[in-house]
């Protein structure tokens, strides 16, 4: 069974940090790109970080560079986003997703939403001013 568990939302005064997780199981996580997304209510899903499969190659939207930072440790199966300086319009649904084979090198597809298999149930992110 393919799993994506995120974790690690809350409620955090702008300025603050979280800290999410996406722990991976059921198919073979190295050889997957892996993305988080995030959805505000009434809006459509916008791509936030990604991940290479290969050599770790990261890209950040316009949004959040310099604030957040994606990261995977293969050994445990696992993907986070560092959240740092948060802000009102950050708050979101965040989802983490897994792609076949992506890379940097194939970008714009690499943080398209269609090039992506596998999604997590999300985990809720509300930053208060």
């Amino acid at each position: 069974e393919v799993q994506l568990v995120e974790s690690g939302g809350g409620l955090v005064q702008a300025g603050g940090s979280l800290r999410l997780s996406c722990a991976a199981s059921g198919f073979t996580f190295d050889d997957y790109a892996i993305g988080w997304f995030r959805q505000a209510p009434g809006k459509e899903r916008e791509g936030v970080s990604f991940i290479s499969y290969s050599d770790g190659s990261t890209y950040d939207a316009d949004s959040v560079k310099g604030r957040f930072t994606i990261s995977r440790n293969n050994a445990k199966n696992t993907v986070y986003l560092q959240m740092n300086s948060l802000k009102p319009e950050d708050t979101a649904v965040y989802y983490c997703a897994a792609a076949m084979g992506l890379s940097y090198s194939s970008y714009p597809v690499f943080t398209g939403p269609e090039a992506y298999d596998y999604w997590g149930q999300g985990t809720q992110v509300t930053v208060s001013s």
